[in-house]
This record gives C-alpha cells, sequence and structure tokens, in this order.
C-alpha cells in the first residue's frame, strides 16, 4: 500500500505462509499471514500473522506487537518467559532465539525492524 489506511484486523483475510518444518516442535500449527506495508529498502514491514496452537521455534527480528486475540507463552533462550493474550503488547530483539507455545490461535499487529 502506497498511502494511509485503516484496516479491522480481526476480520482481515490472510494467506498460508508455511512454517519451515525444522521449526515445528509439537502439534501441526499453522501460520498464515499478510504483510500490509514494507519500506522501499525492504527493512520495515508492517503486518498482521496468525498461528494455530502448537509449539515453534524461531530466531527474531526486532519487532514490536499487538496481540489481537489468541494465547501464547513465548520463551526466550536466556531471558523471560512472556505470556500474552488479548492487548498485549510485545517486543523482540534481533537474535532472539523463542520457543513459541501457542494455546489458542493467535493473530498479532507487527511492526518489524531489519
Amino acid at each position: 500500500m502506497t498511502h494511509s489506511f485503516a484496516l479491522h484486523i480481526p476480520d482481515a483475510d490472510l494467506e498460508s505462509d508455511p512454517l519451515d518444518p525444522a521449526q515445528i516442535v509439537a502439534g501441526n500449527p499453522e501460520v498464515t499471514a499478510k504483510v500490509l506495508w514494507e519500506s522501499p529498502d525492504g527493512r520495515q514491514i508492517r503486518g498482521i500473522w496468525q498461528i494455530t496452537p502448537g509449539v515453534v521455534t524461531d530466531t527474531e527480528a526486532d519487532e514490536l506487537f499487538v496481540v489481537i486475540s489468541g494465547s501464547a507463552t513465548i520463551e526466550v533462550e536466556g531471558g523471560p518467559t512472556l505470556t500474552v493474550g488479548p492487548g498485549d503488547m510485545g517486543v523482540l530483539r534481533a537474535g532472539d532465539r523463542t520457543t513459541w507455545t501457542v494455546h489458542e490461535t493467535l493473530r498479532k499487529a507487527y511492526a518489524i525492524s531489519l
């Protein structure tokens, strides 16, 4: 999108964004997502991301997110364990190695800096 906009996040249509099978620890989690805006240099990304229940690992980028629905526990290797649900904001640092235990399908709006 090239201009200002507003979007009702709970109703936004998302597209399949398959996980790398090596990231899946337990269950059969599925990811859908939609990039809403990306800077011309590709270093800033804004979007919506959703994951169904299960356990996955990831290596994070600098990210600020707000949970719209669902819940998860995010274990940061060598750091805190974050419990997030609707209305919670989270901040992850580039390089954080995380394990996400998704209890209820989680939908979040995010802003990533690469």
